[in-house]
């Protein structure tokens, strides 16, 4: 499995939120922007709301960051979604053949560095905050 799409439309929610604080941050008006359906927004803001990252306020206001954007790294959005399990995002096929002495000992040579990859990646991520994106868009 990759990383799920969730990932990149949260950071998108949550740039939007940070270049728009005095507009009005609707799930309509995100969805718009994002190019999808506006029950996307409200699952993906869900899980935004239930790990910190936002507050929702039902009626015309809509959304806004619970946290200054400085504060809010591309780990936390990653996590907040669920963009992909603990050590699964490389996966290893799954019938090597067990009659074969690479089928039988593949998983187990790759798995180790595929964590370490990915491990790698997720330092990266909470080192850059959301406040570096939102500076990268011109407004």
């Amino acid at each position: 499995m990759n990383i799920s799409t969730r990932f990149a439309v949260a950071i998108h929610i949550l740039a939007l939120l940070e270049t728009n604080k005095e507009g009005k941050n609707t799930s309509e008006w995100i969805a718009g922007s994002v190019g999808t359906n506006p029950v996307v927004i409200r699952r993906i803001t869900s899980m935004l709301g239930k790990a910190g990252l936002i507050e929702v306020r039902p009626g015309i206001a809509g959304a806004k960051l619970a946290r200054a954007a400085g504060e809010i790294t591309l780990l936390d959005i990653y996590l907040a979604v669920d963009a992909v399990g603990k050590d699964s995002l490389f996966a290893v096929h799954e019938h090597p053949n067990p009659s074969c002495p690479v089928g039988q000992n593949i998983a187990g040579a790759m798995i180790p560095v595929f964590s370490l990859a990915q491990q790698a990646m997720e330092d990266v991520l909470s080192k850059v905050t959301l406040a570096q994106i939102a500076s990268q868009i011109p407004v």
